[in-house]
């Protein structure tokens, strides 16, 4: 059965914030790709891709949501198309991939203030603790805080992004150009990270629906939000982009010294100081949009019997799963070493795994369950389904097969990824021999 109701709901303006921070939060962690794609590449696979792997998501997210829209989101879609077995296997999957994602985000944050005082850097580990305490405080208030916290981060983020575009537009007027598109000259290993760069920064948007029952009339809700968040993430990828490559910025320090260097390069140390600024309010509202959705997934399971019991518990006084919220804490504290290269490999892999069950549950409802009632639905029969989503396959594949024949430390990657899917099955036989009795369907 469903959780508890939140006492309070989030409004739609709310939602749009938590989905601009749960899939992307600004063009931060963008900046590697033009070290990979070069200046003919990026636009082109910064555009292409989000069409091949975002919109199947988006549509396919928006569908099930409709049928759906309850705690646990794309954890119950699977279960109940495919069964407890693969819906544990979701949301283990998810849980995992999870627990890395969230740990770019501290390190990300003191990155960009060490752009005001270097000498974080020497304290990375404690300000990335009290990072993830924070965050899961301000969870544990409820979804309605993490909402009006994200709405003032957006406007943190966007800001600087903003006069950056408007400040460069001005200055190059005149001169602006568009590089002519062309994959010539990438190799395939640099090919497939640009491709998971790209990727990393507009995935999530499946983990959105775990609060839908959190959210006011949330099939309308989710389809207008999900649309304008969309639109938004890719105009201001585009033109920060475009923006890099007209500033001429030496490719490696747009890698190694972020958009704040851009900021720098294009009106003096001010903007960067803006643009870095903007740099830590992205990584603290993406941190706790991402918790929000993550923390509810093992509250449900754990509702299933398929997690210890306590997971479930919820705060008596705010009704949020705070048990859940202070492990997923734990877990990550203990992750924040990670390097960004190899956790973006590591993320995209074990991500692409459960978005791929979602995609078969998409299609197993169609032919289960033809005449279901769906609010929204996607205006095309089964057998187009299946053509549209072979899109996504592809381009989960391209990427780690470039991943596979990159470095030994991305190919290390890739294979810890390729474990830790293996894992959702040693963890299903553990559950199998500890409750016999559990019902299996």
């Amino acid at each position: 059965m469903p959780s508890a109701a939140a006492l309070k709901k989030i409004r739609p303006i709310q939602l749009v914030a938590v989905i601009f921070f749960t899939v992307s939060g600004g063009p931060y962690g963008l900046e590697p790709l033009l070290s990979y794609a070069g200046d003919h590449g990026a636009l082109l696979i910064l555009l292409i891709t989000p069409l091949l792997w975002d919109v199947p998501a988006i549509f396919t997210v928006l569908e099930l949501n409709s049928m759906m829209p309850i705690t646990g989101g794309y954890y119950k879609w699977v279960k109940y198309a495919l069964g407890t077995r693969w819906g544990f296997y979701e949301g283990w999957w998810t849980w995992l991939y999870t627990f890395v994602d969230l740990a770019i985000y501290p390190v990300l944050f003191v990155q960009y203030a060490s752009f005001f005082f270097p000498v974080l850097l020497q304290y990375q580990v404690p300000v990335c603790l009290l990072i993830i305490w924070a965050s899961a405080g301000l969870n544990i208030l409820g979804i309605v805080p993490v909402g009006k916290v994200s709405l003032f981060l957006s406007a943190a983020v966007l800001a600087p992004v903003i006069i950056l575009i408007v400040l460069a537009i001005h200055h190059h007027s005149g001169s602006l150009s568009i590089p002519s598109p062309s994959l010539k000259g990438i190799t395939f290993p640099s090919f497939g990270m640009a491709l998971y760069t790209v990727m990393w920064n507009c995935l999530g948007w499946d983990n959105i629906t775990t609060y839908a029952e959190e959210v006011e009339k949330p099939v309308k809700s989710y389809l207008v939000s999900m649309i304008i968040a969309f639109v938004l993430v890719m105009v201001v990828y585009f033109f920060i982009t475009w923006i890099a490559q007209q500033s001429g910025i030496n490719h490696n320090t747009l890698t190694n010294d972020g958009f704040p260097a851009l900021g720098v390069l294009v009106a003096g140390r001010w903007l960067g100081i803006v643009i870095a600024a903007g740099g830590m309010a992205s990584t603290l509202g993406i941190y706790a949009a991402v918790l929000l959705s993550v923390s509810r997934v093992p509250q449900v399971m754990s509702e299933d019997h398929l997690l210890p019991a306590g997971l479930n518990k919820l705060h008596r006084r705010f009704k949020t799963p705070y048990i859940s919220l202070i492990i997923c804490s734990l877990v990550v504290s203990f992750m924040v070493l990670w390097t960004f290269a190899d956790l973006l490999i590591i993320d995209v892999t074990v991500y692409g795994a459960g978005l791929s069950l979602e995609y078969i549950a998409l299609v197993r409802l169609r032919l289960k369950e033809p005449q279901k009632a769906r609010p929204f639905r996607i205006p095309l029969n089964v057998i187009g389904l299946c053509l549209i989503l072979v899109f996504p396959f592809v381009v989960y594949a391209v990427a780690l097969g470039g991943a596979l024949s990159s470095t030994p430390e991305a190919l290390k990657a890739a294979i810890f990824a390729l474990t830790a899917l293996l894992s959702a099955e040693v963890a299903w036989r553990i559950i199998l021999i500890s409750r016999p009795h559990l019902k299996i369907n």
